[in-house]
């Protein structure tokens, strides 16, 4: 398309095919990722993370990176949250399992949200 405006500028615009979509990314990263899970208690975290790892397994093709940024981006925080690290999808699924049995792993950082007083940056 061409425009020529009223003062004599003009535009060019060239149109192509939207390119094909990716499918999502089904191999391992080498990355280390972040799984975040939050719930408004520690037994419902303990149940998300149950339901996270039962979708996972019922869904292969699901992505690593995928899964880590839909967690990020998607869902709600709430008070009890917890972090999964992992490079793998296999190291990830683990943590979660331990993070729903309630077990400790060297992989896993559980806190919940503290009372403090708001601070502004102006950076």
């Amino acid at each position: 398309m061409s425009s020529f405006g009223i003062s004599g500028t003009n535009a060019h615009v060239i149109l192509e095919g939207v390119p094909a979509e990716n499918p999502p990314a089904t191999e391992d990263t080498g990355q280390v990722l972040p799984w975040v899970v939050s719930a408004r208690s520690a037994t419902a975290l303990r149940a998300q993370a149950e339901r996270l790892g039962a979708h996972l397994a019922a869904h292969p093709e699901l992505g690593a990176a995928d899964v880590a940024a839909a967690l990020v981006t998607t869902r709600a925080a709430f008070a009890h949250r917890a972090v999964v690290l992992g490079r793998t999808r296999a190291e990830l699924t683990a943590g979660l399992a331990a993070l729903a049995a309630d077990e400790p792993a060297p992989s896993v950082v559980r806190g919940t949200v503290g009372a403090g007083r708001t601070a502004f940056l102006f950076s």
